[in-house]
């Protein structure tokens, strides 16, 4: 379930979309189809959003997206460079549809965390006409849930952000 922070940026992403004339998709792994989920919930969406892509395993990520294996041998899934690459991926998959992509990969918890990635560490990648940003986040001392619900969050409102760009 979205958090009503989630739904206020969810509504605001599509209005300001819409009045733009500009298409979305969405990259996931760590939210598992949660950002396009909470851009669905809004009537009219349909108008902006081409789709989703959910790749939770390393092989969706270099069959759905193009992320490249080297990328994955050298840098690991969770990092700013696999971000870059799946949101890159993900308006390629869409090509004449979508103008802006949002990526995101992350370690929601409660395991699989390390000294160097811990539980909470998620990347953000937003695909744009004019190139790619990465940001990093580390939402700390969370359950699964609260990192899914704040990455969701963080995710809609760098989507808002690139809409002024473009």
């Amino acid at each position: 379930m979205a958090t009503a922070k989630a739904m206020r940026l969810a509504q605001k992403v599509i209005a300001t979309a819409s009045a733009k004339g500009v298409h979305l998709v969405t990259a996931e792994s760590c939210t598992g189809g949660l950002i396009a989920g909470c851009l669905t919930e809004i009537a009219g969406s349909s108008s902006v959003v081409e789709g989703g892509l959910v790749t939770y395993s390393n092989e969706a990520k270099q069959m759905l997206l193009g992320v490249s294996p080297a990328t994955l041998t050298a840098h690991g899934a969770v990092s700013g460079q696999t971000a870059r690459e799946m949101a890159a991926g993900a308006l390629t998959a869409f090509t004449g549809r979508a103008q802006l992509s949002v990526a995101v990969t992350g370690i929601a918890g409660p395991g699989g965390g390390s000294p160097d990635k811990p539980v909470g560490l998620v990347w953000f990648g937003v695909a744009a006409p004019d190139g790619v940003t990465v940001e990093k986040r580390v939402f700390p001392k969370g359950s699964r849930q609260f990192v899914r619900e704040r990455t969701v969050e963080t995710a809609l409102g760098l989507l808002l952000l690139a809409l002024g760009r473009v």
